[in-house]
């Protein structure tokens, strides 16, 4: 889904008659996150990688560190620098990596229904990988959000600073389209350019350092949890369902590897 996603956004961005770009999903929620599926797939991606990064064949976690660094981490930071304003429309759930979907994005508009998770913390992961969580809600609150792995309500973040509208769910997608109109407005290039700076005096606050450390230590979680757990993620607290997969899952790997 990220390179088709990077590929729209390429298309939009390359656009002239396009000035703002709106991020919505269709259904009752916004993304529900990583796939936790696990089902088996093939290491090697359909889609040209867009980075240096994604190694499929590579031994051992370099593969992981590889594959999470160009979908999850390089990949987002593209969109977040793309040179148009975007804006992520938010209804119902909005879950761990559907975050740094509307991370991403410049202006975030919510309807009354929606409430943003982020749980990895309860999977023995310090948080998603696009980690911009202090910088969307300051220290304190990222802290306790992560630390409990709740629910932050529409009204919460906006209070927080992370979303800019709380609408009704009715009025969701006319309040962001018409917010896109008045944005659509303003000259192109000094919407690019006050974006660019706008991105910069995030980034000299240290957001890009703390990003390169934040999936470092994400990183070292999913390796810890591969010695620990024999998998990426630690199934100790997982919904029983989610568990039951990953359970299976690591069976299967003991078996294929000779260890059972």
């Amino acid at each position: 889904m990220t390179y088709e996603l990077d590929s729209a956004f390429k298309f939009a961005a390359h656009d002239d008659k396009v000035k703002v770009i709106i991020l919505s999903a269709d259904g009752p929620d916004f993304n529900s996150g990583h796939d936790l599926s696990f089902e088996e797939r093939s290491r090697e991606s359909e889609f040209e990688a867009l980075g240096m990064w994604s190694q499929s064949r590579a031994p051992g976690w370099e593969w992981g560190y590889g594959r999470e660094r160009e979908i999850y981490l390089d990949i987002t930071e593209r969109w977040r620098n793309l040179p148009k304003p975007t804006i992520a429309q938010v209804q119902g759930r909005c879950i761990a990596g559907g975050n740094m979907l509307a991370f991403a994005c410049d202006l975030i508009v919510a309807s009354e229904d929606a409430r943003f998770m982020d749980h990895t913390v309860s999977m023995g992961v310090c948080g998603a990988e696009f980690f911009n969580h202090p910088f969307e809600l300051g220290i304190r609150k990222a802290k306790e959000w992560l630390f409990t792995s709740d629910w932050l309500t529409a009204s919460e973040a906006e209070k927080r600073g992370m979303v800019n509208h709380v609408v009704s769910e009715d009025a969701l997608e006319d309040f962001t389209l018409d917010l896109a109109k008045r944005i659509a407005k303003q000259p192109l290039f000094g919407l690019k350019m006050t974006k660019e700076a706008l991105n910069a005096a995030q980034d000299a606050m240290g957001r890009q350092n703390a990003m390169k450390t934040s999936f470092a230590l994400h990183e070292l979680c999913h390796a810890h949890n591969m010695i620990v757990h024999g998998f990426s993620i630690s199934p100790e607290n997982l919904h029983p369902k989610i568990r039951d997969s990953v359970e299976s899952a690591i069976s299967k790997r003991k078996v294929e590897s000779g260890a059972e």
